[in-house]
């Protein structure tokens, strides 16, 4: 296996336990239970401020300085790139599906809440553990908050499937 590899599997495993419990979520709650345009409106929110949120990582180095703090070979650009803009592409077609109460479109909206929720965290942390501005820190404060109050939506659009 490639350094580059190894380095977006490693440096991306937090990610995978959100894409788990995303999934967990989205199979063990019920479908889409009223009405989902104001959690719509607030996913196209939360996507508008992860692009945000993109850019400010990748003109400070969030592609470098990530990987390099876990002692892991650097991001490309192109690969960071891609990265993020499929998951934006992603989201932005889940609010589509999740505006005509489409199950599946749940995954991906309830990985951008626990996304957002997590970059809120995160980047504060990585900024006190590195002793100053750490690269998505001045977005993630604002993620943050979105990423909650979209998770609680999400929690009231659903109701727990029956078991």
């Amino acid at each position: 296996m490639s350094d580059e590899l190894s380095s977006i599997l490693l440096g991306t495993s937090g990610l995978t336990a959100a894409a788990a419990l995303s999934l967990y979520l989205t199979l063990s709650r019920g479908n889409v239970a009223s009405n989902p345009r104001s959690a719509v409106r607030l996913v196209v929110v939360a996507i508008l401020l992860q692009t945000a949120h993109f850019g400010e990582e990748f003109t400070t180095g969030f592609h470098t300085r990530f990987p390099s703090l876990l002692g892991l070979s650097v991001w490309s650009p192109d690969f960071f790139t891609s990265f993020n803009l499929a998951w934006l592409v992603i989201w932005s077609l889940s609010a589509v599906g999740l505006s005509a109460r489409f199950h599946a479109a749940l995954f991906p909206i309830w990985f951008l809440s626990i996304g957002c929720v997590a970059n809120g965290i995160a980047h504060p942390l990585l900024a006190l553990l590195t002793g100053g501005y750490f690269p998505g820190l001045f977005t993630s404060p604002l993620i943050g908050v979105v990423g909650v109050v979209l998770f609680r939506r999400l929690l009231r659009l659903t109701a727990r499937a029956a078991g």
